[in-house]
Order: structure tokens, then sequence, then C-alpha cells
């Protein structure tokens, strides 16, 4: 398989759903975080744009993002987040396993994604995921594995405050087993917002020892979700 061009593929699609303004209904906001929805084309379920403001510059909010040390920190929906091949400095595989969320009615998940991070003019980075065959992680008894399509973040400055990140966050995930897609939608918005409140809690805790922030060219890992 050609990772880098399936990687490159993703985040461009992850580009267009940020340009696409028609048929998105929110479903829910809270904390000054807005969840829409629209059916995904990609699977029998939905496509999630979550929306925020992160008080962090881009170069750094992105950073915090992607690097797999600061990820395992603050995602709370997270057991296990390994990067399991490096293709390059800006594309590798990870491996996740999420927590059991929705009150324990969904179990955890594991995950095999192609992670690839881009920047792009106008201080815009996309760092997009998506699940892809990797032969040395073989699905296991022990967790059903889902599956990402299309997924990422577009981290750009505020206008009004280029201190200050506008965060958009792309999810349609495919849990596999035999979920009713009710509880799916029931509790994915919920669970998006508390993401990124946890990334936000994530930010200011990570500021204290020190921000320094090469930029997330050359780094290694990043991102999941439930």
């Amino acid at each position: 398989m050609d990772y880098k061009t399936l990687a490159q593929e993703t985040a461009h699609e992850i580009l267009g759903y940020n340009q696409d303004t028609s048929g998105w209904k929110v479903v829910k906001t809270s904390k000054k975080i807005t969840v829409s929805s629209k059916a995904s084309k990609r699977f029998h379920g939905n496509l999630y744009r979550v929306e925020g403001i992160i008080p962090e510059s881009t170069t750094k909010l992105s950073e915090f993002l992607y690097k797999p040390e600061n990820r395992v920190t603050w995602d709370k929906s997270l057991k296990v987040y390994n990067m399991v091949h490096k293709i390059d400095s800006d594309t590798f595989i990870c491996h996740t396993i999420t927590q059991s969320f929705a009150m324990g009615s969904i179990s955890p998940r594991d995950f095999i994604d192609l992670v690839y991070f881009k920047h792009c003019e106008g201080n815009m980075d996309i760092i997009s995921s998506n699940s892809v065959d990797f032969p040395a992680y073989p699905p296991s008894s022990n967790y059903i594995r889902g599956y990402n399509h299309a997924c990422g973040y577009i981290c750009s400055p505020l206008k009004e405050n280029p201190a200050h990140s506008k965060l958009v966050m792309f999810i349609q995930t495919e849990m596999k087993g035999k979920l009713s897609p009710s509880i799916i939608e029931a509790t994915m918005p919920s669970n998006l917002i508390s993401f990124i409140l946890n990334a936000k809690d994530g930010i200011k805790a990570h500021r204290i020892p020190s921000g320094h922030g090469s930029h997330p060219n050359g780094h290694s890992s990043f991102l999941k979700k439930k």
C-alpha cells in the first residue's frame, strides 16, 4: 500500500470537509464548543464537525495534538496510543485502544490509523488520520477493531486574536460490533465536546513546564478519537 499517497489524499479530504458549508445540522453546543453532523458518504453513519477556540498559538496547538508524548497526558478517551511504524517525519501508523464510554455501553475498541501532518498557507495545519490494514498488528480477540474513515483536525490562527487558534475536528468512526446507531448518535456529541475540553485542560497544564515549541515538522505522532 502507498501509505504516503493515501495520507495526502486524506488530508485533502479533510480540507474539503472544512470548506463544505452545506447540510450541517447543529446537534449539540456546550461551553462555546459546537458539534454539527451530516450523513457520511463513507459509511452508514455520521460525519461530525466539532468547532472550538483554543487559547494557544496554532504552531504550539498542532504540536500538542500531534506528538504522542503530549497526547497521552491529556486524552482521557485512550488507554493506549503508540506509533508502530514511521513512514517519514510527517507520516506514521499508530495503534490506539480506547476506553469504554457511554456509561460502559460502548466497550473499548482498537484502531490502526495512518496519521499525517501538513502545514498549509496562512499558518493552517491539517492533522489527518484514516484507518488502514497493517499486517504487523492484525485484529485480536481482546478488542473489537474499529475503523476511522477520514478524520482529522484543522488548526488555524483566530483572525481577531492570532495568539489563539480555531480548532475544527472531523470524525467519522465506524465502531463495528453490534452497536445500535442510536446509542452512538446519542453519546458521540457529548464525547466529542469532552475531547475538546480535555485538550484545553491539557494545553493549560502543558504550559506550566515550558511552552517551547519547535514546529511539528519531524514529529512522531498524533491522534485518535473514540
